[in-house]
């Protein structure tokens, strides 16, 4: 059996890295936005979890039922936060697949 080429594995490595930095900073760069009450309330996400924009119509608005915003306000966060993390896997997941021993762990 023949040894594997070093230079040729440092090279496969160097393009894996590179590609890993490549899909971080895509999911960095990107920007989401989480919905809640058909639209009623958004919140917009960086890749990073910043909020960088809260967007609330004002028919939600009551003084009354403080407490349904709130829940509106939540899932809109949640919502957000999901669609960056199925972005972060879509981006990632054909990266990783590829580094799993067969025991499962990550090398």
């Amino acid at each position: 059996m023949t040894q594997p080429d070093m230079n040729q594995i440092l090279a496969q490595a160097q393009e894996m890295q590179a590609k890993f930095q490549e899909a971080q900073q895509a999911i960095l760069d990107t920007t989401m936005t989480g919905e809640a009450g058909n639209g009623l309330v958004k919140i917009t996400m960086q890749g990073n979890g910043s909020v960088t924009d809260v967007s609330i119509d004002p028919q939600v608005v009551d003084p009354e039922d403080v407490e349904t915003l709130q829940d509106l306000v939540a899932g809109a966060f949640a919502d957000a936060h999901k669609k960056i993390g199925a972005f972060a896997e879509e981006t990632m997941g054909p990266l990783s697949a590829g580094l799993n021993d067969p025991l499962g762990n990550i090398f």
